[in-house]
């Protein structure tokens, strides 16, 4: 079984923006907001330089805050929709259904 991809290195860009290398030697440039979603990416969105203490956890292989928030290395390579979206989308198809 192959191993999964994690993220080896990252580099805090312009805005929410960061750039990743991977562990199969694949880089991207992936827009953060839409991630920073909830309580715990409160101080990370409110303060650019929170948002720039971003670094690579080399356990989990993915990004890391020091206030404990991470992002799933495997949605940010696949560029899978937040979850939060998801749910939201859910939502909103529920109560079209019921009005």
């Amino acid at each position: 079984m192959p191993r999964p991809v994690r993220i080896r290195a990252v580099t805090p860009r312009e805005g929410f923006k960061v750039y990743l290398e991977f562990t199969d030697d694949t880089t991207k440039e992936i827009d953060l907001e839409p991630y920073l979603h909830g309580p715990i990416f409160e101080p990370i969105r409110r303060d650019p330089r929170v948002f720039r203490s971003v670094k690579v956890d080399p356990q989990m292989g993915t990004v890391v805050w020091e206030n404990g928030a991470d992002i799933d290395p495997d949605v940010l390579y696949q560029g899978l929709t937040p979850a939060w979206m998801e749910e939201q989308a859910a939502q909103n198809r529920a109560a079209t259904h019921t009005g």
